[in-house]
């Protein structure tokens, strides 16, 4: 079978492995066999444009899969990562890194979906390189996605939620071809960070992937969802800025490009003239859509009712998430104690939560108080919730939080959004990593980083992460951190008291 050689305990070893579709040559790099580019549904244009993903054609001769594939439609250009080049249409890809050491039995698969907004990304992006979390024992899948108006943008006559949909088409690739590569299809942990973990927590509530991985990861997983309406004023402005009817006819006549530019001028008015009053602060124009079909239902109220209990889920956010998203241009400035008022009006907080950051960050800039409060009600508060719901409608939870800050020349390295994610997966010196970290990591970012990817794959194996479980009486959260660790139960609990009993809701259209 060319490269591919079995062993008497049915793992496999080498550079060319058997799919569904045709046999693919990956390469070798530090222990571990890269497969990349795989494709794993057609081309979603031409007929497929805004459809659900199609299956793939085959191929005879073996296939090279040494290089990523094409990204899908976007206009970011980020560090280390190939960029989308109209022309490009192949971008339902996945990738697999598998040891070559010969395993005992099959191993656990951690399938990596990238965050971006639902609007940019790939799984190309250096800092998801899955090589030093295969050597740990896991087999490793990421996958590309469509994203932006492509996957997420609403078409009427079309279905919502496309770039979902593709997820699910490759965790079933993972299901009829993943024990090919040594991995267990019986023991899937879809895993993901930013927007990739918004999508995990869709995916626990959708019913097409009911059964295609027995585990969870959701690093800083966003509480923001669409309802149709906003999707579809959102589509509206998207296709009067292309010059095309809001239709399923008049979108289709546009190509990507001309809707990748149009969202990209969509968003940068959003601050002056918002759909959602949190648009205004954090111009994201793609969200996933709870339309009642594809995601039934919002993915907090989803573990609440116990549709997910049996899926183990390990949830982590960054103590200072925006932070980076201020850093990088992302979100609006507030600077005054009027345009802070202002925002908590505008997402509907009561006055008590401005009182109460006041009081836990005395002589704070309004800005630290704006950004804290911001990163809290979007991803802190509402990832504690989904742990604790998810707890008490009968499933496992474990949470933990991203405390690791250093002192640098050139300031404060702190715990903000992304900054997890290099630890997580063992790429430290990635390219675009330093940025992240605060320059070059020393030995005790290399211990977090190895800790870090150990419970990573633990949790894989086993749903066991290292440190007890939330309860229906306790919260116990592990805080990574330097020179070490520690687990305390809510170890933010003066935060987490300010919002007790406010609701954390699916934004609306403006009155």
């Amino acid at each position: 079978m060319g490269g591919l050689r079995r062993m008497s305990d049915n793992s496999w070893v080498g550079t060319e492995f058997e799919t569904t579709s045709g046999r693919v040559r990956g390469r070798p790099v530090d222990g571990v066999t890269a497969v990349l580019g795989v494709p794993y549904a057609a081309a979603p244009f031409g007929p497929g444009r805004f459809r659900a993903p199609r299956p793939v054609r085959g191929w005879s001769a073996p296939r090279d899969c040494t290089s990523f594939g094409p990204v899908a439609p976007q206009s970011a250009e980020l560090p280390g990562a190939p960029v989308w080049r109209p022309g490009d249409e192949d971008v339902l890809t996945v990738n697999v890194w598998v040891r070559q050491q010969p395993a005992a039995g099959p191993l656990p698969v951690l399938f990596w979906i990238h965050g971006g907004a639902y609007t940019f990304g790939s799984s190309a992006q250096p800092d998801y390189d899955g090589t030093a979390l295969a050597r740990t024992g896991v087999v490793v899948v990421s996958c590309n996605y469509r994203v932006g108006f492509e996957g997420f943008g609403h078409v009427p006559g079309f279905p919502d939620n496309r770039g979902l949909l593709d997820q699910v088409a490759a965790l079933r690739w993972v299901r009829e071809n993943i024990a090919a590569f040594g991995g267990d299809p019986g023991n899937v942990t879809v895993a993901g960070h930013s927007a990739g973990a918004g999508s995990v927590v869709c995916l626990m509530a959708m019913e097409q992937a009911r059964g295609l991985f027995r585990r969870a990861i959701a690093h800083s997983v966003p509480g923001a969802f669409f309802t149709v309406e906003v999707a579809a004023a959102i589509a509206s402005r998207i296709a009067a800025e292309a010059g095309v009817a809001p239709t399923g006819d008049g979108l289709l006549s546009a190509s990507p490009q001309e809707l990748v530019a149009a969202s990209d001028k969509v968003a940068g008015q959003c601050a002056d003239d918002p759909v959602t009053p949190a648009q205004a602060y954090d111009p994201v124009v793609f969200q996933p859509v709870v339309d009642g079909d594809v995601l039934p239902v919002d993915p907090l109220s989803a573990p609440a009712a116990g549709t997910s209990r049996d899926v183990d889920l390990l949830v982590c956010h960054t103590l200072e998430e925006y932070w980076f998203l201020h850093e990088v241009g992302g979100v609006r400035e507030v600077t005054s104690e009027p345009e802070l008022a202002d925002f908590a009006e505008a997402l509907g907080l009561p006055a008590r939560l401005l009182t109460g950051y006041g009081a836990l960050m005395p002589g704070a800039p309004v800005l630290d108080r704006y950004l804290a409060l911001f990163g809290d009600a979007q991803f802190g508060e509402y990832g504690s919730r989904l742990a604790e719901y998810h707890t008490r409608a009968g499933g496992r939870a474990y949470l933990s939080r991203f405390a690791r800050r250093r002192v640098t020349p050139d300031g404060e390295a702190r715990p903000w959004h992304t900054a997890d994610i290099p630890f997580a997966f063992g790429n430290l010196d990635a390219d675009g990593a330093a940025f992240l970290i605060g320059g070059v990591p020393d030995e005790q970012d290399r211990a977090l980083s190895r800790r870090m990817l150990r419970a990573w794959a633990d949790f894989a194996a086993c749903g066991d992460p290292g440190w007890p479980a939330v309860t229906t009486d306790a919260t116990p959260v592990k805080s990574w951190a330097v020179p070490g660790d520690h687990v305390a139960d809510d170890d933010t609990s003066d935060v987490r008291a300010l919002w007790r009993g406010i609701p954390l809701g699916l934004l609306r259209l403006r009155p």
